[in-house]
């Protein structure tokens, strides 16, 4: 650990004092300018903030402005630290479709124009159905999230040319670990195909709509928990009697949003003895990407076949 300046005085004559000062500002300098080599990145949750990581390696700097399963992204207003680290990002990557709003405001009044955005819903490609409403957790739909890693990619390129080929490298190396959870969906498709499911909320239907799996959950339940609403008695009469008339194999349920109606609906299926599987939307303490998606996608399959 380096001298502070008073230990140094108590300590050094005048010619080791200089030298050794010099010394230290060098090393300071270099530490500085290593830190500075890093490509500054905001990703709004700690799930694009994983995958940045992946790719960039310890070319990055990584600020993920929500990793905190409490923090809801729909209405998350910006602190200072976050605003500073946008205001300085070169590369910035929302979830889009109106999940993170807060970010393009972020940007807007720290008037930074020059950051590269990734909008995972724009690069996705997914439009709101006709008569509905867009599913924006695209996080759990695999050939989006291989397209956002090549654009992590390329912006990274961009800011850092010289570590192009290695953030080509990683990339092309975290999507190859994709293509087994897509084997798994396929897995269950075939063999659980046109099976009937329920969820809380719409966060893993293109997880559960991939594996061929076919949601019977009232649009209005769902809608209503996830925009914090309460379910009108009729609507949740109807979903509670998925459960007990055993009308659905699975109940898929996001565990960051819970109250009274969701709380019933678990409680239903439990008592009907139909397996309950908990996701969630930013990524669990100790757990990455891959290994967050594996872990979701062997619970379906287990639960779906008891």
């Amino acid at each position: 650990m380096p001298l502070s300046t008073s230990r140094r005085l108590a300590l050094l004559t005048g010619a080791s004092l200089a030298l050794l000062a010099g010394c230290g500002s060098s090393s300071d300098s270099a530490d500085a300018e290593s830190t500075s080599a890093k490509v500054p990145v905001v990703a709004s949750t700690n799930v694009y903030g994983d995958i940045v990581r992946s790719i960039g390696a310890d070319k990055v700097d990584v600020t993920s402005v929500i990793s905190d399963p409490d923090q809801d992204p729909h209405s998350y207003e910006a602190d200072t630290q976050n605003q500073l680290a946008l205001s300085k990002a070169k590369v910035v990557v929302e979830n889009g479709g109106g999940y993170d709003d807060f970010v393009d405001r972020m940007l807007k009044s720290g008037h930074n124009d020059s950051a590269q955005v990734i909008n995972a819903v724009r690069v996705s490609g997914k439009t709101a159905p006709k008569g509905g409403e867009l599913n924006e957790h695209v996080w759990y739909d695999f050939p989006t999230v291989a397209r956002v890693a090549d654009r992590i990619s390329a912006a990274l390129a961009e800011a850092d040319p010289a570590d192009a080929a290695a953030f080509r490298k990683n990339a092309t190396a975290f999507k190859a670990e994709l293509t087994p959870l897509e084997a798994k969906e396929a897995r269950i498709r075939k063999e659980h195909g046109g099976e009937a499911v329920a969820i809380t909320e719409p966060v893993p239907l293109y997880m559960t709509e991939a594996s061929g799996l076919v949601n019977r959950t009232p649009a209005a339940f769902s809608e209503a928990i996830e925009e914090g609403d309460d379910v009108s008695p009729r609507i949740l009469q109807e979903s509670l009697a998925l459960f007990s008339g055993r009308k659905v194999k699975v109940l898929v349920c996001n565990e960051q949003t819970s109250g009274p109606q969701t709380e019933k609906s678990e409680a239903a299926a439990k008592a009907a003895g139909i397996p309950v599987v908990p996701v969630t939307e930013t990524l669990p303490k100790g757990k990455d990407y891959l290994g967050w998606m594996t872990a979701n996608v062997d619970a379906l399959a287990s639960a779906l076949a008891k």
